[in-house]
């Protein structure tokens, strides 16, 4: 019980919006940003989240970088980013301790209307992908996206060494060469006139 009351008069947290550009191909989500995030007002500011280090191997944006340019950089790769949840209560920085009845999800058919080229969503950790799952409702005809949950990149998921985060998170830039292939025109056969 006493728990329950801390969460319910912990302060209300709010994330930051979008980072993205309409051409985004791929988008992905963290949960809420934690205390230190919060405090620097950018993505994956803890200085132990493996993130930016992952991103820096993937795409040249890594921490030695200005946190404008590496926000750049991604966008100019087509990765956007967002977290799943607009505003809880959350006493600390753990996923855990959100108050589940307290989530206010993002607008994610806005989102998906500014970025038509978005195709594939992941989701930083399972917390993202269960806060998204049960609050998020998707506008009916939307274009079919694909889903997929990589390891939380959080100090706090050590389950799994950079290395094993690394590899899994590969999948970001396999989607995005992906989604290069599929727009590229091919050529047409040409029929010639006997």
């Amino acid at each position: 019980m006493g728990d329950q009351v801390l969460v319910r008069t912990a302060p209300q947290v709010c994330s930051f919006g979008p980072v993205c550009r309409a051409d985004a191909r791929v988008l992905i989500l963290g949960s809420m940003p934690g205390e230190a995030s919060l405090a620097a007002a950018q993505y994956y500011a803890h200085p132990r989240n493996a993130f930016w280090p992952i991103m820096g191997r993937l795409f040249g944006a890594g921490l030695e970088l200005p946190y404008a340019e590496r926000l750049a950089r991604l966008n100019d790769a087509g990765v956007a980013l967002w977290d799943v949840i607009a505003r809880c209560r959350r006493p600390g920085s753990l996923d855990s301790a959100i108050d589940r009845d307290s989530v206010e999800a993002n607008d994610f058919a806005r989102l998906f209307g500014a970025c038509p080229q978005i195709r594939h969503v992941f989701f930083n950790g399972g917390t993202a992908e269960a806060a998204f799952r049960r609050h998020v409702r998707l506008p009916p005809g939307l274009r079919p996206l694909r889903f997929a949950r990589l390891p939380s990149t959080s100090p706090a998921h050590a389950a799994r060494d950079f290395a094993a985060k690394l590899a899994a998170w590969q999948a970001v830039r396999e989607a995005l060469a992906d989604a290069e292939a599929a727009s590229t025109p091919r050529p047409h056969a040409l029929a010639y006139a006997a």
